[in-house]
């Protein structure tokens, strides 16, 4: 193992999902590959019952439930994920900030399944990833990175130093954007097209 990677911290790590066959197998592949380190608690359709729930609530059941004890939160960004409630509330629930609880970092990892996988990452399509994760990765110094999953082997090898960066992130970049209101459903649609402008409030 290269000396960087053997002296990279390893962080606690939440991963964000579609819970589809073809995302699933990336995740599982990154769980092995962090070797204990992720925390594999994502939230599942009839997790949480939101019906007379308030937002807040909701985001405090995910922080504290799920993603409670994570350091630095992993979208795994396919083909339907920015269309998925579940993915939203988690991107959302990671970035609440407490004094003993801090948000956790961010960062996304493009999917082979991802029709812009091919495609250079500035030619990233923003409308096919979650939308709160796409207000978070402008700028120069941006809250947020999205990288690609690797092609070859050495999958913990090659994001273990990104997840450092995330963690780093969290406190040395600007406030994230928490502001796109939280999706009562899963958004509706062709997933190839993305979300549209009307969708967001």
């Amino acid at each position: 193992m290269p000396a960087a990677t053997a002296n990279t911290p390893k962080h606690k790590v939440f991963i964000s999902y579609h819970h589809h066959e073809e995302d699933e197998g990336c995740k599982n592949k990154l769980v092995d590959a962090l070797n204990r380190r992720a925390i594999d608690k994502s939230v599942s359709p009839g997790d949480i019952h939101t019906e007379q729930i308030l937002t807040e609530e909701i985001r405090r059941r995910i922080r504290d439930d799920h993603i409670a004890g994570a350091e630095v939160t992993i979208v795994l960004i396919g083909k339907c994920t920015w269309q998925r409630k579940h993915v939203d509330w988690e991107i959302s629930a990671s970035l609440i900030h407490r004094k003993r609880n801090p948000r956790n970092g961010l960062m996304g990892l493009l999917l082979p399944s991802h029709p812009n996988y091919e495609k250079d990452l500035s030619q990233l399509n923003k409308r096919r990833i979650p939308p709160r994760l796409a207000d978070n990765i402008g700028g120069d110094n941006p809250f947020a990175v999205i990288y690609k999953w690797p092609k070859s082997g050495g999958v913990g090898r090659r994001i273990l130093p990104k997840i450092n960066r995330a963690f780093h992130r969290r406190l040395n970049s600007p406030w994230p954007d928490d502001s796109l209101r939280p999706f009562a459903e899963n958004w509706t649609g062709d997933c190839l097209r993305g979300w549209q402008s009307n969708n967001r409030r």
